[in-house]
């Protein structure tokens, strides 16, 4: 290779490494964003056991990252959230390297061949532009700024990539062999990061079978199947499988055998080594060279894979995050293969509509008992009656919420049952990959309207479209005006002509890892949030013909002008208005630098709680800040938080009965072996003809495993509730002597406490809180929040007082809930609130804030708002409007807009003395709400947004009009009038 081009390929691709080091820098997340990075940070610090299948290798390295902390706790998420940027800032160095590397190819010039200056300048801006675009996507850039897997996952991804293209250029296949094997240690070391790696097997593939083979049809076909034999070895035999042989032998040796424990995984270990070794010996002896490097490969990916051994060792040592208990062979395989999550129809499947009309028992699960591995339960997957499965199911969730969302996008009938090309395959194509993968790739190669959920991506027809001053200057709309996906259907072009093999091995290395990443998840039809950074790899990919566009441009222009460097010069100076674009358009949204509120927002709940209390949380926003506040940072480590997804499982139930940092464990009436038993994972209801039952009598029936609650229609595999009011009956004197009843609620304190079930059954977590909150007997504070209080499957809302975020549960009875008006404990609130909980910079409009930080600070507006109204209701203005003013002072409409729970604190203002700021905050909100529903109504979409704008108009009216602002109220009035009628909106739905 030319030394000159070494040399400058080398100086400018580590020029793009600093760009990209420094970008991502600058714009990182210091702390512990939503979402999972508060748990992966959480679990590499202290290298705990994370949701399955696990990212151990994520974690020794975040640990290792963790210590550049030098000791201060909050520095930890920091250092490791730098992890992502260095191995985004090396994706790109190698992205950079590759597009070099194929665009030689692209050029014709001959690994040996001399490169003339000018083509050196061809190739150097074309890496320049390529790396540098995908430095600046949407997604590549969300990863690499957080504690996330995708980062790293991209890196490994990129280096593969790399490598094989290095391979490719070497002739002696000694020499090119030993890249093979780094190619596979480095696929086995990805498996503990995430397994999206294994997706450019395919492509590499065709670069071996290129440069080995003369290319023909059926050769090119036999290349791909041999790789996707490769990747079921790696994906089925090795990462499971091997974990699940181990599992055979282990159950034998134990169960049959009488030996002890890990006895048999220790066996298999040492076969599958000596196996290995004597098949290596081998094939150097009588020189198999395709059998060495294939047994090589192996060993290598073994090494790498070997990371997992950490999810076992740790979990054994009974970590205070140790999710599905992987502690043994058995329950490790499970961890690995996800079975807590369920499976998804990939190639064969029913419709929603299908109707269940069996169950069918499978393989047995173990559980380590006391001397030997016991079955806990069995595998089972449903029958449906025949012809209700079909191939290639999309739409397959039998969900109520998905049943109602196929309906809705299908124009289905309720019983009407769905067809297969206008509706099933109809889904896969327009919303599938549609809305979950086109619309995400143009997201990073044309725009987006805006950061919402659900927001499109930009076209020509919105480009200079008029927008309310909300959704123009919302920090998410970025515009590029298609320029890097134009540069990209150039470079597409050039290279299929020009180049056609490589051609093949990029755009089935684009087409893997985005559109058959979308049919191969079959992704429900809703999602938590945007799941773009999945489909990083395909934009990766995009990026090589977005340099390869320079290319084209260059040799177009160089044939014009007679001069190729200049032409390189020119070429390269126009595409790089793609990356700029990107830069400039996407740094406000991706700048995360000074933002603190998430882990704010989990102090906040955490300070909310009275000591050595329990704290159950929903959703994963609730939760992983959480455990990132106490488990990193030691923040109320005497809280113990209770995920109710988890809460529904035996494993978890039985953590909870041990001690974690200064919680203690959790007293029950029912033991581990009652929670372990499947008659109480689902408790169906069956009228018994008993009007109301004891909780403590029903507790202690279930302990006994007293036949009579066997439910009479599930031959004897269900207990049953017989009742759907259960009764907690409470000691009165005894709950007035511990001092918990708030002051002025004494009155409220009842004898008995009527616990409703809400639907038809009781879960798992529904009998454990039920069975915490009878066996605390009120010695121990219990607290919800508002996720977990709406999936209790018991009506709480009379028996809960806010204390600050959180609701405690207690004896007492809100006697107005079905008006959703609150009980407040205002003392502790108040002193919760405006002296324990934390707000960095949420005051500051220069730093950017989420949709999902917008959320949580609704959330704790419309608590400040609860706190004032209990004041106002209680005479104490003075503190009322003391809170009020800290709210607006705190979280004010300069950094985050104000929101529906702003208009009602304008009413709470009037009351309190402050007319002029309720009459500021009236003006500020009417005109952007009535705009917002004017631009929602003239789109047609009639969603909950322009619901909600119509809403704030209504409820702002109201005020003005009762607090004797006419004139105004009625400028609003006639605003309201004019959306109200459009939609005939009915309020009582919000």
């Amino acid at each position: 290779m030319n030394s000159t081009f070494q040399k400058f390929n080398n100086i400018v691709g580590w020029g793009v490494f600093v760009i990209a080091l420094i970008s991502y820098w600058l714009t990182m997340e210091e702390t512990a964003s939503y979402w999972d990075c508060g748990e992966f940070i959480s679990v590499s610090y202290k290298l705990q056991v994370p949701h399955p299948p696990g990212a151990p290798l994520f974690l020794l390295i975040g640990r290792m990252f963790s210590f550049l902390a030098m000791g201060d706790v909050t520095k930890v998420a920091y250092w490791i959230n730098f992890s992502s940027v260095l191995a985004s800032a090396f994706t790109v160095l190698f992205l950079f390297w590759s597009i070099t590397l194929f665009g030689r190819k692209l050029m014709r010039i001959s690994p040996s061949e001399e490169i003339p200056s000018d083509k050196i300048w061809v190739l150097l801006g074309a890496g320049l532009v390529g790396s540098l675009a995908y430095t600046f996507s949407d997604s590549a850039w969300f990863s690499a700024v957080e504690a996330e897997v995708y980062a790293m996952s991209s890196f490994f991804t990129a280096f593969v990539v790399w490598a094989m293209m290095k391979w490719d250029v070497i002739e002696d296949e000694s020499k090119a062999n030993r890249w093979l094997i780094l190619i596979f240690y480095m696929m086995g070391l990805s498996i503990g990061v995430h397994l999206l790696n294994l997706v450019t097997i395919p492509a590499l593939a065709l670069v071996y079978y290129f440069k080995k083979y003369t290319p023909t049809a059926w050769g090119v076909l036999a290349s791909m199947l041999i790789s996707l034999l490769i990747i079921f070895f790696i994906n089925e035999i090795i990462i499971p499988g091997l974990p699940t042989f181990a599992g055979h032998f282990e159950v034998f040796f134990v169960n049959t055998l009488g030996l002890p424990f890990g006895s048999g995984a220790v066996v298999f270990t040492l076969l599958l080594i000596s196996v290995l070794v004597w098949g290596i010996m081998f094939s150097q002896k009588h020189q198999r060279v395709v059998l060495n490097t294939f047994l090589n490969a192996v060993a290598f990916i073994l090494i790498g894979y070997a990371s997992y051994a950490l999810v076992v060792i740790r979990s054994n040592d009974n970590p205070p995050i140790d999710e599905n208990d992987p502690s043994d062979v058995m329950s490790f395989v499970s961890y690995l293969k996800r079975e807590q999550y369920g499976s998804r129809p990939l190639l064969y499947g029913p419709y929603f509509t299908a109707q269940v009309i069996g169950i069918k028992e499978g393989a047995p699960i173990y559980k380590k008992g006391k001397d030997k591995y016991e079955i806990k339960d069995h595998k089972f997957e449903y029958e449906y009656e025949p012809g209700q499965q079909i191939l290639l199911p999309r739409i397959y969730s039998s969900d109520p919420e998905h049943a109602r969302i196929y309906r809705s996008e299908l124009g289905l009938q309720e019983g009407e049952k769905p067809k297969f090309f206008t509706d099933n395959l109809y889904f896969m194509f327009d919303h599938q990959i549609g809305n979950m993968y086109m619309r995400y790739f143009m997201f990073n190669f044309a725009g987006r309207e805006s950061d919402i959920q659900g927001a499109d991506w930009l076209s020509p027809l919105h480009w200079f479209e008029k927008l309310p001053t909300e959704l123009a200057e919302n920090a998410g709309r970025n515009n590029f005006f298609m320029i890097p996906f134009v540069l990209g259907l150039i470079g597409m072009f050039w290279q299929s002509v020009h180049n056609t093999r490589n051609f093949v091995v990029v755009a089935l290395l684009f087409v893997l890892t985005g559109v058959a990443l979308v049919v191969y998840l079959n992704s429900p039809p809703t999602e938590p949030r945007e799941r773009d950074y999945i489909y990083t790899g395909s934009y990766y990919a995009f990026c090589f013909w977005i340099g390869f566009a320079v290319i084209a441009l260059a040799e177009w222009l160089g044939k014009v002008l007679g001069n190729l460097k200049t032409a390189a010069i020119i070429a390269t100076l126009v595409s790089m208005s793609a990356p700029a674009l990107m830069a400039q358009q996407g740094w406000d949204d991706h700048n995360r630098a000074n933002r603190y509120f998430s882990v704010d927002s989990a102090v906040n709940y955490l300070q909310s709680c009275a000591p050595e209390a329990v704290l159950f949380t929903g959703g994963d926003n609730d939760t992983f800040p959480l455990w990132y506040a106490q488990d990193v940072e030691g923040v109320r480590t005497d809280v113990r938080v209770i995920v109710l997804s988890y809460y529904n499982t035996d494993w978890y139930i039985e953590q909870t009965t041990r001690s974690a940092y200064e919680s203690k464990p959790f007293p029950y009436t029912l033991t581990v072996e009652n929670y372990r038993d499947d008659k109480t994972q689902y408790v169906p209801y069956y009228n018994a003809g008993i009007k109301q039952m004891d909780l403590k009598k029903y507790l202690e029936l279930l302990r006994d495993n007293n036949k009579s609650l066997l439910h009479p229609e599930y031959r004897g595999e269900r207990y049953m509730l017989p009742t759907k009011d259960i009764v907690l009956k409470v000691d009165v004197e005894k709950v007035r002597s511990l001092g918990i009843i708030p002051k002025g609620m004494d009155s409220l304190l009842v004898p008995e406490m009527h616990l409703r079930v809400k639907g038809n059954a009781l879960e798992r977590k529904d009998l454990a809180m039920l069975d915490l909150l009878a066996s605390a007997d009120w010695e121990r504070p219990l607290y919800v929040n508002n996720t977990s209080l709406a999936q209790f499957n018991v009506d709480l809302s009379r028996y809960v007082v806010q204390e600050g975020n959180a609701y405690r549960i207690l004896p007492v009875f809100n006697p107005n809930s079905f008006n959703q008006a609150e009980l407040v404990d205002t003392d502790k609130s108040a002193e919760n609130m405006l002296k324990k909980f934390q707000f960095r910079n949420l005051d500051d409009p220069h730093v950017y804030y989420t949709q999902d930080y917008r959320n949580f600070v609704l959330n704790h507006r419309s608590s400040f708002n609860s706190l004032a109204q209990a004041l106002v209701n209680k005479g104490d203005s003075a503190k009322a409007r003391e809170v009020l003013l800290f709210s607006l002072s705190h979280m004010p409409d300069t950094s985050i807009p104000y929101d529906y729970t702003s208009a009602q604190a304008v009413a709470l203002l009037f009351e309190v003395g402050e007319k002029e700021k309720a009459i500021e905050i009236a003006n500020v909100m009417w005109p952007r709400a009535d705009a917002l529903a004017d631009y929602y109504i003239r789109k047609r979409d009639y969603g909950r947004d322009l619901q909600v704008n119509v809403i704030i108009l209504g409820e702002l009216q109201r005020v003005l009009a009762q607090y004797g602002e006419k004139e105004l109220a009625e400028k609003i009035e006639n605003a309201y009038s004019k959306h109200g009628a459009a939609l005939q909106l009915d309020r009582s739905n919000f």
